[in-house]
């Protein structure tokens, strides 16, 4: 599956828990969040990856069964590397994954990234009704 990039930087599938932590723990969504809970939330999802040279500058990750549904989770690019398209290609590379086609439903959370995805097909839930959370966002500190 080839994905364009700007040169230099390349996708791959898996990530480096160390640099993922490194943004992670200082996001507006996970602050604070303990390195080995970045550890174990990527050894039970599919994650990938984009580096430049041989340095983790950004990442996605899909928590799924690979059958019925894929929920898209701690979407992030370094400062320094945003504006080169990297979210919209590990957002593209995720769809057309061979192991992520035809489930019935994907979902995710965002406070700021809405037009990335609205690109992507994602809407706002058509049911708000029949969607509940148990949010506990004060976790890791």
């Amino acid at each position: 599956m080839s994905i364009a990039l700007p040169d230099g930087y390349h996708l791959r599938e898996g990530a480096d828990a160390v640099a993922a932590h490194g943004y992670l723990s200082r996001s507006y969504w996970a602050t604070g969040i303990p390195l080995e809970t970045v550890r174990q939330s990527l050894e039970n999802s599919f994650a990938i990856s984009v580096l430049h040279g041989t340095g983790q500058v950004s990442m996605a990750r899909v928590i799924t069964d690979y059958t019925t549904f894929a929920y898209l989770a701690d979407v992030y690019v370094l400062e320094a590397h945003r504006g080169l398209g990297l979210s919209k290609a590990m957002v593209a590379f995720l769809r057309a994954h061979p192991r992520l086609q035809n489930l019935r439903r994907w979902a995710l959370c965002t406070l700021d990234a809405q037009p990335l995805y609205r690109q992507f097909g994602w809407v706002e839930y058509p049911h708000p009704e029949r969607m509940m959370t148990l949010d506990n966002p004060d976790i890791y500190g």
